[in-house]
């Protein structure tokens, strides 16, 4: 596949039924995984049986067959596991391949050697819009002063972060967790991040249990800060997370199904049964992430 640089997303927000925030390619299109077995299989187990292993080019073909855009990016935890990530040039390919219904996030393991510099080269040479964090497989706090360069690069160029918060499916069930720390995803070590830099939009992933009135009352303080409803069936949200969705934070909520653990048929499906008010709808799964990522 050639080296290309995303130019720019071409999708018709009118035309697509939402925008899912939070999707992932599992695997390279040579056929790597860069997760270790052991924790593959425990998600699967977690997830229920959902959790294909798509590549970035399998999710651009899934999201176009539902009219649908979506966020996608990989996950660089080299420093933990050993193993290279999907890259992040090969997420930027298939959206540049696909703007009207790709927009590419990278990742960078702050404990990467030269990590801002990299994230500079992805936003200049590669057009990224956005940066995925996942604390717990990283193994870092947020607020950690090793990942502030990257944040600095990030915020220069007015782009969202998005950390994963809360519980992790990935080692869940096996000894010890398969050695991941859920310390590191209390949404409130976020906060710090949110202060910061308030020039740069931050979405906490997912519900974030247990810790889901922290992510509630950061959202609600600072209103540059999103909560993606990814990684859980709608029908498992706490109540004062749907509470907040219907009024204060109906413009900070956005559609994330975590793609593809869960699957975004099933989370709308779910969604639906939500007593969600219909102006809020809306927002939640189209409107409040065109207006964050700039398509409006």
């Amino acid at each position: 596949m050639p080296a290309l640089s995303y130019q720019g997303a071409s999708i018709d927000v009118d035309r697509v039924r939402a925008i899912d925030v939070h999707t992932h390619a599992e695997v390279s299109i040579t056929g790597h995984d860069p997760m270790p077995r052991e924790l593959r299989d425990a998600s699967k187990r977690y997830f229920r049986g959902e959790g294909s292993q798509p590549t970035a080019e399998d999710v651009a073909a899934y999201y176009r067959e539902r009219d649908m855009a979506c966020v996608l990016f990989t996950v660089d935890y080299e420093s933990q596991s050993g193993r290279r990530p999907v890259s992040n040039e090969e997420i930027v390919e298939v959206a540049a391949a696909n703007p009207d219904v790709v927009i590419p996030f990278a990742s960078v393991d702050p404990a990467r050697p030269g990590a801002a510099g990299e994230v500079r080269r992805l936003i200049t040479d590669h057009g990224v819009r956005g940066f995925k964090f996942h604390p717990n497989m990283q193994a870092f706090y947020p607020n950690d002063a090793k990942a502030y360069p990257l944040y600095e690069a990030i915020a220069e160029a007015g782009l969202p972060a998005l950390f994963h918060t809360g519980h992790s499916g990935i080692g869940s069930g096996l000894p010890g967790g398969g050695g991941i720390r859920l310390k590191y995803s209390n949404p409130i070590y976020v906060d710090d991040v949110a202060a910061d830099f308030p020039e740069m939009p931050i979405i906490l992933a997912h519900p974030s249990f247990p810790w889901q009135d922290e992510a509630l009352s950061i959202a609600m303080h600072k209103p540059e800060v999103y909560i993606d409803l990814s990684g859980w069936s709608p029908k498992y949200f706490p109540p004062q997370l749907i509470q907040y969705t219907n009024t204060l934070l109906k413009r900070q909520v956005l559609f994330g199904s975590d793609y593809p653990m869960i699957t975004p048929d099933r989370w709308l499906r779910d969604f639906e049964r939500l007593d969600i008010h219909d102006d809020v709808r809306a927002l939640v799964l189209k409107e409040n992430a065109a207006r964050l990522l700039g398509l409006r």
